[in-house]
């Protein structure tokens, strides 16, 4: 790539790529060279339709960059013809044809991708006892009677308090007009749908069929920064009959979730256009997973929906801006009953939306969700529950006290910001080891069931490419690096060692780890100093927000711990402690449980008592805020050491040989190995000596 610092900048979504291209280079070829997947099935001919891109218009503070439509190439010949032929929807442009001009934000659309990112959250297969907000209900009702002037209505009514119980009933205003119809359609049988969260607020006929009616089913959705998880159940059984995901398109405007405020503060309609980019991409998931369920949407009757502060805002179309600010300040915390209809979801027009309260301005009702599902609050023993996302979750304590914190890992454990990073996708590598005698790699491709050093490798990973590394292997890279002695435990990179093996490169003043040269068009991949200091910094920050926690519950080691979110599901207990992303602990006590949010949300829907049990838990929840403590600071600094620079890890000693203490100048010179420091008596024990 022949790029001068003058030349355009584009940044690639939702992969966040980015780089400098001439004036007149082709979209494809700058996705190509940065390693961004954009299918070309015709080599460039605009026959294919397959490499679609959009531009993101508006100012992207955080990239310093000013994207517009302006700064491609106009629609050519080759576009035109293609879009008489077989259609270009108006804002998609054909990537071969079109040539950058400027500063560009491109959104690569996920419908047009094969190998598009691997949705990995999962449904649970826990037994939820059933005690819905819905409940269908048919009832004959009488006949109109000259000699007794009720109307079909109220003799409805009548029947629902006669025969189910149900007095002082309220009626959507759309079925009003409705009713009479229905009644004599059904031959004056039919189904009410009777929505009733709390027991002390009235019934509410939300849905009426002619006749019997037996299919009533709901959506538990959890609405992640990077990824949008959506199980369809059934209320009747409680059996999750379709679950799916997708991309949140909410990529295209920012990474990671302060980014996305500043879009919001620096565009007069960025709020709007993040609204309806979430909303428009629900929609599409209900469709998709009825169309999986063979369900009629219109017989969606509940949703229950959970989300980290800033997208729960953007959901309910709610400005995020003073999240983005101290004091961040929550516009609603508690839970939120709506109407679907007034969201703009797709599904019966009568149809309710609970979500799940917020814990504090930065925790979210995702974290509310998993602390639901795993229940900290119910157990005798200390658990460290953690979501590890762009914003990580923490929440720590048992049935006597339980508290919360978030702290800002950023988007590197998601590959952005990392030099050969990826979104988990066909080609991604998931897996890595390292020899420490011959520092010589061995991955593990998505897609591929091989090792790279088994048989078949090259064949089977040929279908998808050698693309990048996703988040899983980013943690294992690194600890691999750290075990092998590439790196010292301040995270530098060895330059002696390039004496040893040629993998070890000098990339300027500093070093870079060769992890695969590329081949026949893949993207050459490194692990570069700056992407060990940014592993460093997202560690750093989530360890610190731990210990934060830890010392106020004035305790020196937890029980248990718990990964939840689709990425902590992919996390090796055993080198996340190596990072020292977590605290010392015993490795078998340490568990990957999913998509913990989207099992809470499962519960909320298929039993109201739980929603009850989030609400009143939340409000015991001690929220911690990292910003306002002065503490947080030097507890940072020493989580930047692997796996600590102060803290002992006896229980991973006893599983895993640490190297020796190595320090490493800036410039890769390594010094004498010393003797790994003992760990400082715990923060808590000496304030309470104090």
């Amino acid at each position: 790539m022949n790029a001068s610092p003058t030349d355009p900048l584009v940044l690639f979504m939702p992969s966040g790529k980015r780089g400098r291209f001439p004036v007149g280079t082709p979209v494809l070829d700058a996705a190509r060279q940065l390693g961004v997947y954009i299918e070309s099935v015709c080599g460039g001919r605009a026959t294919c339709g397959r490499c679609q891109i959009e531009v993101q218009e508006g100012n992207f503070a955080k990239h310093k960059i000013v994207s517009s439509n302006d700064h491609i190439s106009p629609r050519g010949a080759k576009e035109e013809r293609y879009d008489r032929v077989r259609g270009l929807p108006e804002s998609r442009r054909l990537s071969c044809s079109s040539m950058i001009l400027g500063d560009l934000v491109i959104d690569v659309p996920q419908d047009t991708v094969v190998n598009a990112q691997v949705v990995r959250k999962s449904a649970s297969d826990r037994v939820i006892e059933r005690d819905p907000a819905i409940q269908l209900c048919y009832v004959e009702v009488d006949e109109p009677d000259m000699h007794k002037p009720l109307g079909d209505l109220d003799r409805l009514k009548v029947m629902l308090g006669k025969d189910w119980g149900f007095d002082n009933l309220l009626v959507s205003q759309h079925l009003i007009p409705e009713v009479q119809k229905i009644l004599r359609k059904g031959k004056w049988g039919v189904t009410a749908a009777i929505h009733r969260d709390l027991e002390a607020s009235r019934p509410n006929i939300i849905a009426l069929w002619p006749g019997l009616h037996n299919e009533a089913y709901g959506i538990a959705c959890d609405i992640g920064s990077t990824t949008i998880a959506m199980h369809l159940v059934s209320l009747l059984s409680g059996r999750i009959v379709a679950s799916s995901g997708t991309s949140n398109p909410q990529i295209r405007f920012g990474e990671d979730l302060m980014s996305r405020v500043s879009y919001v503060m620096m565009n007069p309609d960025g709020r709007e256009a993040m609204t309806k980019a979430v909303r428009d991409a629900i929609s599409d998931l209900i469709v998709k997973v009825c169309a999986e369920g063979g369900v009629d949407p219109d017989n969606i009757l509940d949703a229950v929906f959970v989300g980290n502060p800033i997208m729960h805002h953007l959901f309910l179309g709610i400005d995020p801006t003073e999240l983005g600010q101290a004091p961040f300040a929550l516009a609603v915390s508690g839970a939120v009953h709506t109407w679907a209809r007034d969201i703009g979801i797709k599904m019966n027009y009568g149809a309710r939306i609970y979500m799940l309260p917020c814990i504090a301005g930065h925790v979210g009702a995702d974290a509310a969700g998993a602390t639901l599902s795993e229940g900290p609050y119910r157990q005798d023993r200390m658990m460290l529950l953690v979501d590890v996302g762009t914003n990580a979750e923490i929440v720590l304590g048992n049935r006597q006290r339980v508290l919360a914190a978030s702290s800002p890992t950023g988007p590197a454990f998601e590959g952005a910001e990392i030099s050969s990073g990826q979104r988990a996708a066909p080609g991604a590598i998931e897996r890595i080891r390292i020899d420490p005698e011959t520092l010589e790699p061995r991955y593990k491709v998505i897609g591929t069931e091989q090792w790279s050093d088994e048989p078949g490798f090259d064949d089977e990973s040929w279908k998808t490419g050698v693309t990048g590394i996703c988040g899983s292997a980013i943690i294992e890279v690194v600890a691999e690096m750290y075990l092998s002695g590439i790196i010292s435990e301040d995270g530098v990179i060895d330059g002696s060692l390039a004496t040893r093996s040629p993998r070890i490169i000098q990339n300027g003043r500093t070093w870079s780890y060769l992890l695969r040269e590329g081949r026949q068009g893949e993207p050459r991949i490194t692990v570069t100093q700056n992407d060990i200091r940014a592993i460093q910094l997202a560690k750093a920050a989530l360890y610190a927000g731990v210990k934060l926690l830890m010392e106020k519950q004035g305790v020196e080691t937890v029980d248990t711990i718990r990964f939840a979110g689709a990425f902590g599901s992919f996390i090796d207990p055993k080198y996340a402690m190596v990072l020292g992303l977590i605290p010392d602990c015993d490795l078998s006590e340490v568990k990957a449980v999913g998509n913990a949010a989207g099992t809470g949300a499962l519960m909320a829907l298929l039993n109201r008592n739980h929603r009850r049990e989030i609400e009143a838990e939340v409000r015991r929840i001690e929220k911690i805020e990292t910003a306002l403590e002065p503490h947080f600071q030097q507890l940072f600094i020493d989580a930047m050491a692997l796996p600590n620079k102060v803290d002992p890890f006896p229980k991973l000693s006893a599983a895993v040989k640490l190297p020796p203490r190595k320090t490493v100048s800036a410039d890769g010179v390594a010094g004498d190995s010393t003797p790994r420091r003992r760990g400082r008596e715990g923060h808590a024990a000496r304030r309470a000596r104090e």
